[in-house]
């Protein structure tokens, strides 16, 4: 446990990062996660679904939740399982 003050305050702020940093995850892998069985069953529906999916992707990249590169392989994996069916 931290002892300093300081030490408290940042320990505070870390988990308030961490639980905002694990919403964002969240809703991001929801979001992939509707748009693969939006894929399976509707590829309609799914082309429509894949700039929101890229939006929420670009949003934890942009608020430094994921990294860019593993933002632009999500985005790629993504656009792929479309394009395969």
């Amino acid at each position: 446990m931290p002892i300093t003050r300081s030490a408290k305050k940042a320990h505070r702020q870390s988990l308030k990062r961490q639980s905002e940093n694990n919403a964002v995850k969240r809703i991001m892998k929801e979001t992939i996660k509707s748009y693969k069985s939006t894929v399976d069953q509707d590829s309609s529906q799914a082309a429509e679904m894949l700039p929101h999916v890229y939006k929420t992707i670009d949003k934890a990249a942009k608020q430094g939740v994921i990294k860019d590169n593993t933002a632009a392989r999500k985005k790629s994996h993504v656009a792929k399982m479309i394009a395969q069916k």
